[in-house]
């Protein structure tokens, strides 16, 4: 079996991170053969850092057209993920995207129709669908042990970002190059375990976001959303970068009990017969029914970033279902999209939004925008230490 050769087309925060494992054979089936990026200060990082004898390009698209690569990684700034994905399944090159997928879903889902038709291997950095916990919570749900979800809440707060995070780049926490904050950055992650996991998709969204509420950004850093889904369920999801210690806890409300997902554990309070059929029959009033409080052991490793990307060479190689295909990630954007709409008309928005009055707001937010940062650092982060 020939190894797949991958390109990393972005050595920033991720980026970097994802060519050391090429570099040091962590994902099996693969090879490093290209980098672009085009900082200069990147490149010479990539050359003092990366010991395969790879090709390095500046250029997007001399990197596409020239580079000997059969996959890519795309870890570039937010805007730029569909387009540089588009061009590759244009030159028959499979994609690896960083999440998010996009920055609004208009071309995001263009996107999507250029993945279907090319028959290419397209996957998500949805590192956290590699978690054990969070697999064993989706099979419960979708097996039924819950019975009818009536109400989801996701406290995520733990995701936090010193004034420094922001001072590194240019591009981030703006309107123009990032194109968010909190749910375009962090969350995503938990916008894609929250309809993963569920198997809902919120159907109404009323959403209240602060920007630069704990930062000195224009974008968001604090939003409390209020969803609703098909069947009559409700939800609400809470995030920040400005709160510490914070909390990540997340719990689903169905007929037949209560799961809390917090602290890396899952806790199943399981009642002993349906509560509509309790409700039915109950005659003292004050009664309710018998639950039982049980800890679901949950085994295996967290592989997380290699766990994905082994899992798309997998799927190159030998056809392996994808664990986060990578037309799914217009899910959580459609999420994010509706919560900053609903925010920004002050109103209840439907999903999936109106993707031109979605665009047409966002570039009118980009067009508006005074704002200046005071000074920047631009350095690249270490992301080992983000999760």
């Amino acid at each position: 079996m020939s190894a797949v050769k991958v390109g990393v087309i972005g050595v920033g925060n991720m980026g970097r991170s994802h060519a050391r494992k090429l570099n040091q054979g962590k994902v099996k089936g693969a090879v490093l053969t290209a980098v672009c990026d085009a900082s200069e200060q990147q490149i010479e990082w990539v050359k003092n850092n990366i010991t395969d004898d790879i090709d390095l390009y500046q250029d997007e698209d001399r990197f596409l057209n020239e580079a000997d690569i059969d996959a890519i990684i795309i870890a570039t700034p937010h805007y730029f993920h569909p387009t540089t994905a588009m061009k590759a399944f244009d030159k028959g090159i499979h994609v690896m995207l960083e999440k998010p997928a996009g920055t609004y879903a208009k071309n995001v889902k263009e996107m999507n129709e250029a993945a279907a038709e090319s028959g290419l291997v397209f996957s998500m950095m949805y590192n956290q669908r590699t978690h054990p916990l969070y697999q064993k919570l989706r099979k419960m749900i979708h097996s039924g042990e819950l019975g009818d979800i009536k109400r989801t809440n996701w406290i995520i707060t733990d995701w936090y970002r010193s004034q420094s995070y922001y001072d590194s780049s240019e591009w981030r926490a703006t309107w123009d190059g990032e194109g968010g904050g909190v749910l375009l950055n962090q969350a995503p992650h938990q916008l894609d375990l929250w309809q993963w996991t569920t198997g809902l998709m919120p159907k109404k969204v009323h959403a209240f976001v602060s920007l630069g509420k704990y930062h000195d950004i224009e974008v968001e850093d604090d939003v409390t959303a209020y969803v609703e889904y098909e069947n009559g369920a409700t939800g609400v999801f809470i995030t920040s970068t400005g709160e510490a210690p914070g909390t990540n806890r997340f719990e689903i409300t169905g007929d037949r009990g209560k799961i809390v997902v917090e602290n890396n554990k899952l806790i199943f309070y399981r009642l002993t017969e349906s509560e509509r059929k309790f409700n039915a029959t109950d005659k003292t009033g004050f009664g309710r029914p018998e639950c039982w409080e049980i800890e679901i052991p949950v085994k295996g490793d967290y592989p997380g970033h290699l766990g994905i990307l082994q899992n798309w060479m997998d799927a190159i190689h030998n056809g392996t279902p994808l664990l986060a295909p990578g037309t799914e990630g217009i899910k959580g954007l459609e999420i994010s999209n509706a919560i900053y709409l609903s925010a920004w008309l002050e109103k209840t928005v439907e999903l999936p939004v109106d993707p031109d009055l979605y665009l047409e707001n966002l570039q009118a937010k980009i067009k508006q925008s005074t704002f200046q940062k005071k000074e920047i650092a631009n350095v690249t982060l270490d992301v080992e230490k983000s999760h």
